[in-house]
């Protein structure tokens, strides 16, 4: 029979032990994400950064949107550039920068270890979030639909009747019925 050989046999020191165990891995997960929660609220960009780089995704954003607007594809694609890049001013239309500047406003909100940037505009009057700053980075979220560009009727004329007047036709529709009023009497078979 085979004996047992103490030589081939290590003993588990005490921090694989640890790691190895259930309460261990839950205890480097909370640390780890303690690190990351610390480390996020040191970076956590400042507002006039958000607001900044916000501009700066309106602008790309007007310049990008040449054909189809509001496709959501591109629109995400698109944000994933914005993040990492930088508008060239000079090429968005003077116009649309200017109707943005009329009928839109940016809110920056501070959360714990996050920022969120919010335009505000007659469309969305609880605003709706374009950016979120975090670790140093204001990542883009805005969509060529969220911005108000011009304004005019939501819909038709809001004094027009729903049923038009129809003409009555001049012919005799018979004479009135003779109502009286009813007055009970009791019941005539007692």
């Amino acid at each position: 029979m085979d004996q047992f050989n103490k030589s081939s046999y290590k003993k588990e020191t005490l921090t694989q032990q640890f790691y190895h165990s259930c309460l261990g891995k839950v205890i480097i997960f909370l640390a780890v994400s303690l690190i990351l929660f610390i480390v996020g609220i040191i970076m956590l960009p400042s507002n006039d950064m958000i607001k900044a780089e916000t501009i700066d995704n309106v602008h790309q954003c007007l310049q990008d949107n040449d054909s189809i607007k509001g496709d959501g594809i591109d629109e995400t694609i698109s944000n994933i550039g914005r993040t990492f890049t930088v508008a060239d001013t000079t090429l968005t239309n003077p116009e649309m920068i200017k109707a943005y500047y009329k009928y839109n406003t940016i809110a920056v909100y501070n959360h714990t270890a996050y920022s969120t940037a919010y335009i505000h505009n007659n469309l969305h009057p609880q605003g709706v979030r374009v950016g979120i700053g975090i670790f140093g980075l204001v990542i883009s979220t805005i969509r060529y639909s969220d911005l108000v560009l011009t304004l005019g009727p939501a819909r038709g004329d809001y004094n027009k009747k729903l049923i038009p007047d129809v003409a009555i036709p001049e012919e005799d529709l018979g004479d009135n019925p003779n109502l009286k009023p009813y007055h009970y009497k009791g019941n005539p078979d007692d």
